[in-house]
């Protein structure tokens, strides 16, 4: 069941129960917020949050990060930042940037099943951080994600300061409009309700049957004409204004983990998708626009235009008759020509402001026009076998890695000890096959100081001799 476009308007779930949760969990958002911003809900010292830090990955992440960018006020009632992958060194770094604010730091933690790896690795790196820094976590911690799963079991019985539902009818890249996006868009000061309002206008655009006057259809269509319905061109998003810089990371999630995909409904093979990348204008005047007008002709672009430049009564002239917006306005339309002039296709995505409105159109026009077309070319829009794959193998490699573990410490543990070499490990892993994952094991583990010595030259893999640096008699790595 693929139920995200119920988020924006409840009365058309097909049931009261489903309306119902939609109803309140969107008030319950907005109650929160609301209560933190205006500070009812304090930091355990009494003051008001300062930070927000949300942790989660791919659709948990992505679509919060562009309408931060977006749209959140120069000087929102609580800045936000993210851990958004597994990289040590990212997280530190984020974790650094807030200091002493991490006291007043609210967490949102974002897994529809709690079990995600990079998210949980999220978790466990930020509960370190405030265990050293003398905080207790669950005073500050937030989870989104399904109800009973492992995160909303142990946030209810940690007893952190709130929950909300991620619901199993919403994929995660179509859920900005649910928890995931609400509460960190409202605690930034957001205004979510007119975001629902232009989705839900948008989606009732789309549901008519003419095809010249739904939006989504046309632009479904154009990407069916562009790609002569196999993928056959990349999409190229170029949004010329600076605050819609992530809306082509987004999209890429959007359509690609939609449309990416092996076989069709049928079970035959077809390998469908479009690839999508972008910068913003006029950056990229300076940068890829010269192989987009002259080099291969494997692309279609997007523009997306905004009209208003400034608010109201804040703009002023150059030069006589020119403001500034005037000139990013010509290098689209030049940029625009230009391409067209030597044969390039070209869409032009129109709004008139980036407002909480638009951004809420922008974003139900894209997720109904990814539906569309992949009805148009008969695939499963709402499925990733493939992201699935990748975690499964990313699995084997780390079960691969205790058995190496294993097989050096019972090495290590003999007298004297004894090195091996990688065909050696191999064998006793049983894993003659898996002899270069066991190097990329061997060789990541030496540069961490994991207690394991890798004698030899890295550049000539056979004189690589390898043991630990002390012998576990407990069997850790049983």
């Amino acid at each position: 069941m693929v139920g995200h476009y119920w988020l924006r308007s409840p009365h058309l779930a097909p049931n009261s129960f489903l309306r119902l949760q939609i109803e309140n969990t969107l008030e319950a958002v907005c109650q929160f917020a609301n209560d933190v911003v205006s500070g009812k809900i304090k930091t355990p010292s009494g003051g008001r949050f300062t930070q927000i830090l949300s942790v989660g990955i791919g659709g948990s992440a992505l679509g919060p990060q562009f309408v931060a960018e977006a749209l959140a006020p120069d000087n929102p009632p609580l800045k936000i930042r993210f851990i958004d992958n597994t990289d040590p060194a990212g997280i530190d770094h984020q974790i650094a940037q807030l200091g002493p604010e991490l006291a007043s730091t609210l967490v949102i933690v974002i897994s529809k099943s709690g079990g995600t790896p990079e998210t949980r690795n999220g978790l466990l790196e930020v509960q370190k951080a405030f265990r050293e820094a003398g905080l207790i976590f669950a005073k500050q911690g937030v989870a989104i994600t399904q109800e009973n799963s492992l995160l909303d079991n142990t946030a209810r019985i940690e007893g952190w300061l709130a929950r909300f539902p991620m619901f199993d009818w919403v994929g995660g890249r179509t859920s900005e409009m649910s928890a995931v996006g609400l509460l960190p868009a409202a605690l930034q000061g957001i205004d979510i309700r007119e975001m629902l309002a232009g989705a839900a206008l948008m989606d009732e655009a789309n549901r008519t049957t003419v095809v010249r006057d739904n939006p989504a259809a046309l632009l479904a269509l154009c990407w069916y004409w562009a790609t002569d319905g196999v993928g056959s061109k990349d999409m190229v998003v170029l949004p010329y204004k600076d605050s819609l810089l992530l809306f082509s990371r987004y999209l890429q999630q959007l359509v690609m983990e939609s449309l990416g995909k092996e076989f069709d409904l049928d079970g035959n093979r077809v390998n469908q998708g479009i690839s999508v990348y972008g910068n913003k204008g006029s950056t990229d005047q300076h940068a890829y626009i010269q192989q987009l007008r002259e080099g291969v002709h494997n692309f279609f672009a997007t523009f997306i235009e905004v009209l208003r430049d400034r608010p109201p009564g804040h703009d002023w002239e150059l030069e006589p008759g020119v403001t500034c917006g005037d000139y990013l306005f010509g290098m689209l339309q030049g940029t625009r020509s230009a391409l067209y002039s030597n044969d390039r296709e070209s869409i032009t995505v129109t709004v008139q402001e980036v407002t909480p409105r638009s951004v809420g159109a922008l974003v139900a026009l894209y997720e109904r026009a990814v539906g569309i077309y992949a009805s148009l070319v008969n695939i499963n829009a709402y499925h990733q076998p493939g992201v699935e794959a990748g975690k499964k193998a990313a699995g084997e490699v780390l079960a691969l890695q205790k058995r190496v573990l294993q097989v050096l410490n019972e090495a290590s543990c003999k007298q004297p000890v004894e090195p091996l070499t990688l065909d050696e490990i191999a064998e006793r892993c049983h894993c003659e096959d898996d002899i270069e994952m066991i190097y990329k094991i061997i060789a990541h583990m030496a540069a961490n100081d994991r207690a394991l010595i890798a004698e030899g030259n890295c550049g000539t893999p056979q004189s690589i001799r390898v043991y630990l640096g002390e012998c576990n008699v407990d069997e850790l790595y049983a």
